[in-house]
């Protein structure tokens, strides 16, 4: 069966003669990736009925035997629906503590879609990103269903039309549920206030048509009024999105950021501030795994990473303190000891970044406060190239 882009699911699902196969994968954006499995899981019980039992499972936890197992147990009901959510099917690197998928692994997921889901079966996964490179891809096209899901993620212009349609595709169903139209003037306030985030977009729409009440038509003036962008937006947005490498996010509070008036330098020392600090952190959680063999830092929960692991963050802090003093802002941790999760958050996003990386930044990061001080270049471009290199997944320099 052909790939569905995710606007044409819905039509694809109606077309007669379109049965749904044994096995679905959605990939991609998450908000557009829950839509077409709602309309998948709707599709799959109006045809099977109350006697079909669901099953859910996190895919960042559950091994590729057990997926299997689950989809080849019968149920006592009738018919069986496994939705296995953010599967790892193309992860170049997991989170801490969430399994992988290896080669030998694709290969048994292969080998059960081509020889058969037990009828009455159903096996939906979804996944973060789609790579069209890979074999299972092939594979599962003859006999499966995959909705593409995907957004183009740089900020060309022609990237930045395919997020405004879909946006706009978003927006048609909410508005059409109220009989209400939408100034053209409004609706670019909104994706300003909103960058492109499908699901904050259609919660806010949601918010301004109950907010205009019988009004049929939303004004530039009701987003004003009711939609504030995020008071963290300017700095903290956007080092989060970066250390969570989500480009998309990071080049909108980027964009945001140059137009309410930041100086380039500004955000470059922020940039550098960043990098520093998940150095320090990657850094010591290198030393400490090493010192600590027996203790598995990834997926660690947040009880266990205050006890095992805060008492020698605080210490390293201590003994930053009193070596050097005068750079100790620098080199602390964590600068309130007494609130730990921000900590916690910061070392499990440093598990996303190898040590090169981060080094190879900070390079790149002087070179690039040279160029701007010194030459003519873009500064804008030159730091939104910054930007998509950092937060590139699986970089050149990740593995070592």
């Amino acid at each position: 069966m052909p790939t569905v882009k995710h606007p044409g699911l819905g039509q694809w699902l109606a077309a007669p003669g379109n049965p749904i196969p044994g096995f679905v994968l959605c990939a991609g954006e998450e908000y557009l990736v829950q839509k077409a499995v709602d309309q998948i899981n709707t599709r799959v019980m109006d045809n099977t009925g109350p006697e079909c039992s669901l099953e859910t499972l996190d895919g960042r936890m559950t091994s590729m035997g057990d997926v299997i197992e689950q989809v080849s147990t019968f149920s006592f009901l009738g018919g069986k629906l496994v939705l296995v959510r953010h599967t790892p099917m193309f992860a170049v690197k997991t989170g801490a503590g969430e399994v992988s998928y290896s080669e030998k692994d694709l290969n048994r997921l292969s080998e059960v879609v081509e020889t058969g889901i037990p009828e009455g079966h159903f096996l939906v996964m979804t996944a973060d990103s789609l790579d069209r490179r890979r074999k299972i891809v092939k594979t599962l096209e003859k006999t499966g269903l995959i909705v593409d899901c995907t957004v183009p993620q740089g900020a060309r212009k022609a990237d930045l039309d395919d997020q405004r349609q879909i946006l706009q595709d978003i927006a048609k169903p909410i508005l059409a549920r109220s009989n209400k139209t939408m100034d053209p003037a409004a609706f670019s306030d909104l994706v300003d206030r909103t960058g492109f985030n499908p699901a904050l977009f259609a919660q806010n729409l949601d918010k301004l048509v109950a907010y205009t009440g019988d009004r049929t038509t939303l004004s530039r003036t009701d987003v004003g009024t009711l939609i504030q962008r995020d008071k963290k937006d300017p700095i903290f947005s956007l080092t989060n999105a970066m250390m969570e490498k989500n480009t998309g996010q990071a080049l909108f509070y980027l964009s945001s950021l140059l137009k309410d008036g930041f100086h380039v330098l500004q955000i470059l020392k922020a940039f550098e501030n960043l990098v520093r600090r998940m150095l320090i952190v990657k850094a010591f959680m290198l030393d400490f795994s090493q010192t600590h063999p027996h203790l598995r830092v990834d997926g660690m929960n947040f009880n266990l990473f205050k006890q095992q692991i805060m008492p020698a963050i605080i210490a390293h802090d201590q003994a930053a303190r009193d070596q050097a003093e005068t750079f100790v802002k620098d080199l602390v941790i964590a600068p309130n000891p007494n609130n730990p999760y921000p900590v916690f958050q910061t070392v499990e996003k440093s598990t996303r970044f190898s040590l090169n990386e981060l080094r190879n930044a900070l390079i790149s990061l002087g070179d690039l406060d040279f160029a701007l001080k010194s030459s003519s270049i873009t500064a804008q471009a030159a730091i939104e190239q910054f930007v998509m290199i950092f937060c590139q997944k699986g970089g050149p320099h990740h593995a070592a």
